[in-house]
């Protein structure tokens, strides 16, 4: 089981990895370059003299066909590792849920990026079915790695999640989920708007911004800062009152990342709209949200585990403890 769970957090944090070279990709705008060919790059296996842009599209592929791969044997290793039973609290079922579903969005993920490629939402394409898809992507993304990293954490011993235990506290998280992944997707069309209309200096993006003949996705994006700090704030709130156990080391972590790297990411984001976003900046930003995600989905499967109190370890009883175990429920089903 240890070997399976560090082998879990390692699928996840490569697949973090791949992420942010595909953000790249879209950065510099490389998206293009195996033209609207998939999965071949233009046209080949392996393309012939490939210009910069191929090789960075090709190595992006290249990449996101080994994570598909990474994934389908973190499922097979989970399955040949945990019981398909198991007590209450213990995780291993959980796992293998987990699994199955950061399987099922690996390849709703591949399909969606297949997609921007055969539709040519791509390179200079400033559609707003673009807009739409890169926000679909985004979101695809992040309950991906919400799956890998319940996974990982499962796989490490943690309890499994009863919505039921805390149904306010559950409410929040559910809540706050949501407003995480309305940020993502807002971050996604500020992102993209950023790289087809770049601003020359920040008085004229401001002013383009706020310009009603302006296109529409440089006007959408003024809402990204203000869905990102209100939602900023809820995190760092539904954090510091997040009950957790005692000896909830991960969950303990996991809190303090959601405070700081909530409070890292809004000062992030707005030294990338003063220094106009450029690539390296728009990487950061993207991991920081990924940290937070990552942390809150992290923080919420702790705060809402199974409590020890609801476990039933199996207890060896000796032959006497067994047969008065076993009249005494006798007794309680004959005389109500």
């Amino acid at each position: 089981m240890a070997a399976v769970a560090r082998f879990a957090w390692f699928v996840l944090a490569y697949n973090v990895a791949v992420i942010l070279w595909g953000a790249y990709v879209r950065a510099s705008g490389s998206g293009a370059g195996c033209g609207n060919h998939w999965p071949l790059c233009n046209g080949d296996i392996v393309p012939r003299a490939p210009a910069i842009a191929t090789l960075i599209e090709l190595s992006h592929r290249l990449t996101s066909g080994v994570a598909l791969i990474l994934v389908l044997v973190l499922l097979v290793a989970t399955l040949r590792t945990t019981g398909r039973r198991s007590t209450v609290g213990s995780g291993r079922h959980a796992a293998r849920v987990g699994a199955w579903m950061a399987l099922l969005f690996m390849l709703t993920e591949a399909g969606v990026g297949a997609g921007l490629v055969l539709f040519q939402l791509v390179a200079d394409n400033a559609t707003m079915a673009r807009a739409l898809f890169m926000a679909v992507h985004l979101v695809n993304t992040f309950i991906l790695l919400g799956w890998l990293v319940l996974t990982a954490h499962w796989l490490s011993g943690g309890s499994s999640v009863r919505v039921s235990h805390r149904p306010g506290m559950s409410l929040l998280f559910g809540l706050g989920i949501l407003g995480l992944l309305l940020a993502s997707a807002s971050g996604a069309v500020a992102a993209l708007g950023d790289t087809l209309y770049p601003a020359a200096s920040l008085t004229e993006g401001l002013r383009a911004d706020l310009s009603s003949t302006s296109h529409l996705m440089i006007r959408l994006r003024v809402l990204h800062p203000v869905i990102t700090i209100a939602v900023g704030v809820a995190l760092v709130l539904i954090a510091l009152r997040a009950p957790l156990a005692p000896g909830d080391r991960r969950g303990r972590l996991a809190a303090r990342l959601v405070v700081g790297t909530t409070i890292v990411q809004l000062g992030a984001g707005l030294i990338n709209v003063l220094l106009l976003a450029p690539i390296w900046m728009q990487l950061l930003h993207l991991l920081l949200a990924d940290t937070v995600w990552l942390a809150f989905v992290l923080l919420g499967a702790s705060a809402l585990a199974v409590p020890q109190s609801s476990r039933t370890p199996a207890v060896a009883l000796s032959p006497v403890e067994a047969g008065g175990a076993a009249a005494t429920r006798l007794r309680r089903q004959s005389f109500p």
